[in-house]
């Protein structure tokens, strides 16, 4: 089994930089792949990118954050990071990350609000 969860959340200005945790507890030599999602409000949940737990590798960012946004991980300290500058109120959404195991099992973080806004 494993556990995510994420930090770093909260209220920042257009243009401001910040940076999410997400936790990795449990079995986590079993992930294979961790990524991030967000679901601003009255919309479907968006897949932001995703990084290959292994080698570090991060992929697959969303146009919309393409230069912007940056997923690394540490595996020592279990932990995958979404760095966020030139932050826009578009950006406004919860955040989550997810975790993909080598049988395809799925886990979810609790998600984590980040608001951008004047």
């Amino acid at each position: 089994q494993v556990h995510l969860q994420e930090l770093g959340g909260g209220l920042v200005q257009p243009g401001d930089s910040l940076t999410l945790s997400c936790l990795v507890a449990g079995q986590s030599f079993s992930v294979i792949v961790m990524a991030w999602f967000r679901q601003g409000p009255a919309a479907e949940r968006e897949f932001v990118g995703a990084i290959t737990w292994s080698d570090g590798t991060a992929f697959g960012y969303v146009d919309s954050v393409k230069g912007r946004f940056t997923i690394s991980r540490n595996s020592a300290k279990n932990t995958m990071y979404l760095q966020m500058n030139s932050l826009k109120p578009e950006d406004t959404a919860v955040y989550y990350c997810r975790g993909l195991g080598r049988y395809d099992d799925v886990y979810w973080g609790q998600g984590t609000q980040v608001t951008v806004s004047t």
